[in-house]
């Protein structure tokens, strides 16, 4: 796992200790993640990552797992860089 992996992992057992999430296990279809819970993961990445979610991103598909999250934040941080 790299250190965004952990840092993803690390807010969501923060909310729910009992959390053992891999990778790509589906956090919403695990129930730990619910609209309010959605929005504030949202803000969390941009505002830990340093990014912004473009509108055209912000689809469950982009959250639904940790995997797909790093996935998100290191496609929106190569755009940043160009």
């Amino acid at each position: 796992m790299t250190p965004e992996h952990d840092t993803v992992r690390r807010f969501i057992t923060e909310r729910y200790p009992q959390a053992d999430i891999a990778g790509d296990d589906d956090i919403f279809a695990l129930g730990y993640v619910n609209s309010l819970f959605a929005v504030e993961l949202v803000r969390f990445v941009e505002k830990t990552f340093g990014i912004t979610v473009p509108e055209d991103a912000m689809r469950m598909d982009n959250f639904r797992t940790i995997d797909a999250i790093v996935e998100l934040v290191r496609g929106a941080a190569a755009v940043a860089d160009r």
